[in-house]
């Protein structure tokens, strides 16, 4: 088999500190993800990955990976394991944290197995690492609640859907949390839990401002001049809303309680758009021209 240099895995020197392997697993686990990337080779890559953090995240495992390492071994040479190793060293170390479990011939030779039985010895009981998500809904969905499907591949290109219970009311970054969808235990141990963070698709209709809903109403010109009761899209059904007579464009009116449900409810901000039609024929540029006339000492620059 091949010996593994993890430190050149993580792009770290051998003298990293904690943080430092820390802030390079994150980094490189997040660019590799395979539920965010789908390029050849980012799965094994992400698998990679996986493995030398568990080893060098874990001091115990470090100290006896480094006594390895000092013999000169370097990445991709042929390696066995020292002389008596499994009788003993591999055994009692803690798989707890590990994220999937799938590690290489390597690991496990210098490790044991991290689920179950085995030629190397067994492992712990320990539970499964959570999997984070994202589920993307519609605002509508937010509003009433609902269900929404959510598909999950694993490592070895599976896929499971789940259905998902969307709360009534629930905001974007919020997290759901399915109990026991998550990685399987190892040794016997609980499955670990799954994250769905929440995302909102974009509504031609409406933006969500924390629990506020804003809508923007086109209105004509002798609407806003004059006022007018007109019908406005709000998320549990169309209202009358009264415009007030000398509106102008920008004026934001509030519907109360007709944002996102919750223990505070948010209100639906309805912003108001005047939009002037074309003067296509004769008579309607007569129009303009006597509108002009009429307000000869309107200024709408000052």
């Amino acid at each position: 088999m091949e010996f593994k240099d993890y430190y050149d895995t993580l792009g770290v020197k051998a003298d990293a500190s904690e943080a430092e392997i820390k802030a390079a697993f994150r980094k490189l686990a997040r660019k590799y993800h395979p539920d965010k990337n789908k390029d050849a080779g980012a799965e094994e890559k992400f698998k990679a990955i996986n493995e030398a953090n568990e080893v060098l995240r874990d001091p115990e495992k470090r100290r006896a990976y480094d006594n390895v390492r000092a013999g000169g071994y370097r990445g991709g040479e042929q390696f066995r394991p020292p002389p008596g190793w499994g009788q003993g060293q591999g055994q009692n170390f803690d798989f707890g944290g590990a994220g999937g479990g799938d590690f290489s011939d390597f690991f496990e030779s210098l490790f044991g197995r991290a689920a179950g039985g085995g030629a190397h010895g067994q492992a712990r009981a320990a539970r499964g690492g959570d999997i984070q998500a994202q589920v993307q809904i519609e605002l509508q969905t937010a509003f009433d609640g609902g269900r929404t499907r959510v598909a999950l591949h694993d490592g070895s290109g599976n896929e499971r859907v789940l259905e998902v219970k969307i709360p009534v009311g629930i905001q974007p970054g919020q997290v759901i949390r399915l109990s026991g969808q998550g990685h399987p235990g190892r040794g016997g141990g609980p499955s670990g839990d799954l994250l769905l963070e929440v995302q909102l698709r974009d509504d031609p209709r409406f933006r969500l401002e924390g629990r506020n809903v804003l809508h923007v109403l086109p209105i004509a010109p002798w609407e806003a001049a004059l006022g007018a009761t007109v019908p406005v899209p709000t998320l549990a059904g169309a209202v009358d809303l009264r415009i007030p007579a000398g509106s102008q464009s920008g004026r934001k009116l509030r519907l109360k309680g007709r944002g996102l449900p919750g223990a505070h409810p948010g209100d639906q901000l309805v912003e108001l758009s005047i939009r002037v039609p074309a003067a296509e024929s004769e008579a309607q540029k007569n129009a303009y021209e006597a509108l002009r006339e009429q307000f000869e000492d309107f200024d709408p620059r000052r």
